[in-house]
Parts: structure tokens; sequence; C-alpha cells
């Protein structure tokens, strides 16, 4: 694992206690789908950047 690796999933995972927390606040469903889309990009960015696959 590399820092961008890591730090990509570190931001991913706290976006997704963002989405939480945002569910649990009722805010609009507009603002949680560009949240987790986002959590979704990042997570997704920091497991493909592993050097796992190589």
């Amino acid at each position: 694992m590399n820092g961008i690796s890591t730090l990509l999933i570190v931001v991913g995972l706290f976006l997704v206690g963002g989405i939480y927390s945002f569910v649990k606040q009722k805010m609009p469903k507009g603002l949680i789908v560009l949240l987790s889309i986002g959590a979704a990009m990042c997570l997704a960015a920091g497991v493909l950047r592993l050097e796992v696959w190589n």
C-alpha cells in the first residue's frame, strides 16, 4: 500500500461516515447521493491503486 491509495481509502471511509450522519439528520437526498458518489469513487480509486493487482 502506498500513501495515495491509503489516503483515498481513508477519505472514502470518512465520506461514508458523512453519508450515515446525513441520513440520520434527514438531509436532502440529492446531497446524500452526491456524497455517496464521491465516497464510491474514492474507495474504488484507492482499491484500484493498491499494488496487489500488479
